[in-house]
């Protein structure tokens, strides 16, 4: 399929031939493949899945760190997700399958690009494992998400500088303020990314309740098809 780079942001367009790990219905890796061949529903249409993962960060007071993302970007610009969504790369580091290390590695990578977090503040091993999630969510008639997202919650308090390429604004909110948000975002015309609204209405409440034993909400053999 022929894309039309000329109408999109030039760091984007570069970005796009990162080479993603592709995965089958189970998680084992069968290959890399550019970003941009992995989000185009023409190739999402036939199968192709990939790996990604989704941070979500809450301060000292339990309050979710929130990013819009940037209007720059291809996929879902402008709007509202977790604190940090990204794919680990095909490379040694984060192809690494013991304990999740190379989709930790991607989570602490991307946390700097995007948001300007050291990866001082967000140690590998104090990034807690949840679950994996399986989901479709077309962006646009020619790009979409086909994704199995490792998913990764952080507590502890994080400076950021966001890359506005990457990163529109951000914010922290209760868990009071993110149900206003998902009750009202219709309405408001506030744009929620699909994988976000899946976590949250599935899984996110019950683990925000719990943020001092997540422990025992690790559940590494599921992959939950949404």
């Amino acid at each position: 399929m022929s894309v039309d780079w000329a109408t999109y942001d030039v760091e984007q367009v570069r970005l796009m031939a990162e080479q993603c790990i592709v995965v089958d219905h189970n998680d084992k890796p069968l290959n890399g493949d550019s970003k941009e061949n992995c989000h185009l529903m023409a190739n999402i249409e036939k199968g192709l899945l990939h790996r990604a993962f989704s941070v979500f960060i809450f301060n000292s007071e339990g309050k979710l760190l929130l990013q819009q993302r940037a209007d720059e970007k291809i996929t879902f610009p402008g709007y509202f997700t977790n604190t940090c969504c990204s794919h680990p790369l095909m490379t040694a580091e984060e192809t690494e399958e013991e304990d999740q290390l190379g989709a930790r590695r991607a989570a602490q990578r991307k946390l700097e690009h995007e948001l300007g977090i050291p990866p001082s503040q967000v140690p590998l091993d104090r990034l807690e494992y949840l679950t994996r999630i399986h989901y479709l969510a077309p962006s646009d008639g020619l790009w979409g998400e086909h994704e199995i997202d490792y998913i990764f919650v952080y507590q502890g308090e994080v400076e950021c500088n966001p890359n506005p390429n990457e990163v529109k604004s951000i914010r922290y909110v209760s868990k009071a303020e993110l149900q206003e948000i998902f009750t009202t975002a219709d309405q408001k015309g506030m744009l929620l990314t699909p994988w976000f609204r899946l976590i949250v209405e599935k899984f996110l409440y019950k683990w925000w309740d719990n943020l001092d034993n997540l422990k025992a909400f690790n559940d590494v053999d599921t992959i939950h098809r949404m």
